[in-house]
């Protein structure tokens, strides 16, 4: 067994500057398929989208190339998990014909919303019950980094995204949920990179690229590790990737 490292963006587009690298005449997804190891649903967070499209979806992508799906907004942001739990399930039953190819689901709160335990552990028991895969949690409010969240995260089995820019402070560490040890064997660790100094904007420096290639891979042999780019504004989200994929020395 060893480090699973996935390598992707939010969303697949695929900028001109960097097409040649994913070669082929087929669907955006298709190609960037072929290359990196995983993709980040970023449009179920505002809107539905039909079986089709899913199972479509599914369809273009290689047995071994997995998805993740954000929670909608009117979950996370409008009702600030309180959510009934029909709701939730209505939500995960919609994901049936990504079929394997889904394996995590993104929980991005707002940065005002603060920890309200009772709220929280609700909410992440009803995802449980309608998905079997990781859940993720990318809070930005500073009730989120204390040691009573981080037990109920552990608790409730939930990974915590760790995300650049790290605002607030811890919030670029892996935490909650990281297998039965804590060092990541067994679970999901995610990173999510926004862009800095410019959110989803910028690209970033070869020098904090080698870094975050060495971080990945310090986790031990069982742990899956997803890198997710979302500085996708300018383009620069898949180019990050490629750079990455090439400094780990491994197909993703």
């Amino acid at each position: 067994m060893s480090i699973n490292v996935r390598l992707g963006t939010a969303g697949w587009s695929i900028p001109k500057a960097v097409a040649a690298s994913f070669p082929g005449e087929d669907s955006h997804l298709a190609r960037y398929a072929r290359v990196l190891g995983c993709a980040e649903i970023n449009t179920t967070f505002t809107r539905t989208h039909r079986p089709a499209t899913f199972e479509r979806w599914a369809a273009e992508t290689p047995p071994d190339f997995r998805l993740s799906a954000k929670l909608p907004e009117a979950m996370t942001h409008d009702a600030r998990l309180k959510v009934p739990r029909a709701e939730v399930k209505a939500f995960t039953t919609s994901l049936a014909g990504l079929g394997d190819r889904l394996a995590a689901l993104l929980v991005q709160l707002p940065p005002s919303l603060a920890l309200d335990s009772r709220t929280a552990r609700a909410f992440f028991r009803s995802v449980h019950a309608g998905f079997e895969g990781a859940v993720l949690c990318e809070p930005r409010h500073p009730s989120w980094f204390t040691p009573a969240a981080e037990r109920l995260l552990i608790e409730e089995r939930v990974g915590r995204v760790a995300a650049d820019p790290a605002r607030p402070a811890g919030a670029g560490e892996p935490g909650g949920w990281l297998g039965e040890k804590g060092d990541g064997r067994g679970a999901t660790v995610y990173y999510r990179w926004h862009g800095s100094p410019r959110m989803y904007w910028s690209r970033y420096e070869d020098d904090w690229l080698a870094a975050r290639a060495a971080e990945v891979s310090r986790w031990p042999a069982g742990t899956e590790v997803w890198c997710v780019f979302d500085n996708t504004a300018a383009g620069a989200a898949a180019d990050d990737a490629l750079r990455l994929q090439a400094l780990l020395g491994r197909p993703t």
